[in-house]
């Protein structure tokens, strides 16, 4: 995974509430378990007209918006534990998506696939859904290191929570593997203190 540390960019908002893994990355696009191509069709009923064709009033198609940030509206990733709704947010190419709430087994998967669920309070969304609105080239900064989303045009902040195991993962690129092996020499330097 790569590393993250901070992101200054803007962003692409959905203020929609209870968007659902299914509405995320549709079932039927589940068969494969390699990761590829799942960015072409993440939200792909809300993104394509039945005959293929981009719907331009959908903010993920709308060339006003870009950025590498979701906003999204309460309660994202409900629904099915599918793991391949992060792997569709992030093979688009979302490296962080903020709302107000999220769906836990949702969560832990994003933070597994190098993906940074931001929680803040609804009053805090709301003012980045307004600034975007009023521009959408608003940039917003997220620095993981000090757990601090700002809306830059405003300077108005809120703070975050993470798990500390994962910050340490996303902070240096690990999957939990990745963790493990980082940790080799002090593991073997505990196994010769023990049979010592």
């Amino acid at each position: 995974m790569e590393k993250f540390t901070k992101l200054n960019t803007s962003a692409v908002p959905l203020p929609i509430e209870n968007i659902d893994t299914d509405q995320i990355i549709p079932a039927r696009f589940l068969k494969a378990t390699d990761r590829k191509g799942f960015g072409d069709n993440a939200f792909r009923d809300w993104r394509f007209d039945k005959d293929g064709s981009l719907k331009p009033d959908f903010p993920l198609n709308d060339t006003k918006f870009s950025g590498p940030i979701l906003v999204a509206g309460n309660n994202f990733g409900c629904g099915s534990s599918r793991e391949h709704a992060a792997w569709a947010l992030t093979g688009y190419g979302f490296k962080a998506v903020v709302s107000s709430f999220f769906a836990d087994i949702f969560k832990g998967n994003a933070l597994n696939n190098g993906l940074l669920p931001v929680q803040v309070s609804p009053a805090f969304l709301k003012a980045i859904f307004s600034e975007i609105e009023n521009d959408p080239k608003t940039d917003i900064e997220i620095d993981l290191d000090s757990q601090v989303i700002t809306i830059l045009s405003t300077g108005k902040q809120e703070s975050f929570d993470i798990n500390p195991y994962k910050k340490t993962c996303l902070q240096n690129g690990y999957d939990d593997i990745d963790y493990l092996v980082n940790l080799k020499d002090t593991i073997e330097t505990f196994e010769v203190s023990k049979n010592n």
